[in-house]
């Protein structure tokens, strides 16, 4: 990786996605390779730009674990300066929460998601905590991290622990998340084809509402799993908070990748349909031949690139924030990731060090 001598990367919000993926993978990138960037037009390409809380949260974690200086380091900026001074460094504690006017948060797992690279390659454990959403609509959940992310970037060398300390519905939300990250040393995965089946899971994620409703839930999930000759593993969460919210998290494991799909409760939303559209999402992908959902491929880029070894792996539908990621990683170091496929089809990608 290049050091901290190289000139300014400047990267345009607007390119591609033009948002919040953008933000936390240049940034990301910044702290990793100790390049300066600068960001223009932050979320330009979103119908609220300027940086959001959650932009915000991740920026004030990654300035304490690389003591960076910044520009423009406050809610709604259209442009952000980061300058780190050191190599990343662990981190322990909380980290601040930060709310805009309308009391909307960050959701914890994308904060978490997005320093545990950085993190693992600090030397040291660490132990952190963040408040904000747990659970909501398209976004990554804690059932998905901690049952499918977290066990994907196993593969890749990188170790992380979860705890939910307290369940968090939607944006407005204050839930917790502690996380410990140990010091690791990325390898690259071969991911060319997935193997055999090995398992078929769900978890049934309540709180505040009838145990009745997950129990619902639960059965539907596996009756849905019979009709298409799926044997199904389910697991009912029911916390025991006032907050009232529900969450289904399904997920197929195979030799050689992963893959799932989520649904969020919402008022007047019965607990079948939510099972069927958890449901429905893992199946469309079990049906591909590819070896990872686009939310997993999302997240296991980043680590790829910066891994010691090469990895190819395929995914069932290549996004434009996916290709934004692509885009941005290789604007800070040398290296080649190939994409074959079209947006919104399929794709295979393979990633090699220069």
């Amino acid at each position: 990786m290049r050091g901290g001598s190289q000139a300014l990367v400047t990267i345009d919000g607007t390119h591609g996605e033009g948002g919040g993926a953008l933000v936390r993978t240049s940034l990301v990138m910044a702290a990793l390779t100790q390049q300066g960037v600068r960001i223009q037009d932050v979320r330009g390409g979103t119908r609220h730009p300027g940086l959001d809380a959650e932009d915000l949260t991740l920026l004030k974690a990654l300035c304490s674990i690389s003591r960076a200086e910044t520009v423009g380091d406050y809610l709604g900026s259209n442009s952000i300066s980061f300058l780190p001074t050191t190599r990343p460094s662990g981190f322990k504690g909380e980290i601040p929460s930060i709310r805009n006017d309308s009391n909307r948060g960050a959701n914890a797992l994308v904060v978490l998601g997005s320093l545990i690279p950085v993190l693992a390659r600090s030397g040291v454990y660490s132990t952190l905590e963040v408040e904000g959403e747990t659970f909501g609509s398209n976004a990554i959940s804690y059932d998905y991290f901690d049952r499918v992310t977290l066990p994907a970037l196993q593969k890749v060398g990188l170790y992380a622990y979860p705890e939910l300390t307290a369940v968090g519905f939607g944006r407005e939300s204050k839930g917790r998340v502690a996380l410990d990250v140990e010091p690791s040393t990325l390898n690259g995965i071969d991911w060319s084809d997935r193997g055999g089946l090995k398992s078929v899971q769900a978890v049934v994620t309540t709180s505040g509402i009838p145990l009745t409703v997950g129990e619902r839930i639960v059965s539907h999930l596996r009756t849905l799993a019979q009709s298409t000759g799926l044997k199904i593993q389910v697991q009912l969460n029911q916390i025991d908070e006032k907050t009232a919210g529900a969450f289904v998290t399904t997920w197929a494991t195979y030799e050689r990748g992963m893959g799932g799909g989520t649904a969020m409760g919402a008022r007047g939303i019965r607990g079948e349909t939510l099972a069927q559209q958890a449901f429905q999402e893992m199946f469309e992908w079990m049906t591909s031949s590819t070896t990872t959902d686009p939310f997993l491929a999302d997240q296991l880029l980043l680590p790829l690139a910066i891994a010691e070894s090469p990895s190819v792996f395929s995914v069932s539908r290549l996004t434009m924030r996916f290709l934004t990621i692509v885009w941005v990683i290789k604007q800070f170091t040398p290296i080649h990731i190939t994409v074959r496929g079209t947006e919104n089809g399929p794709g295979v990608i393979t990633i090699e060090r220069r």
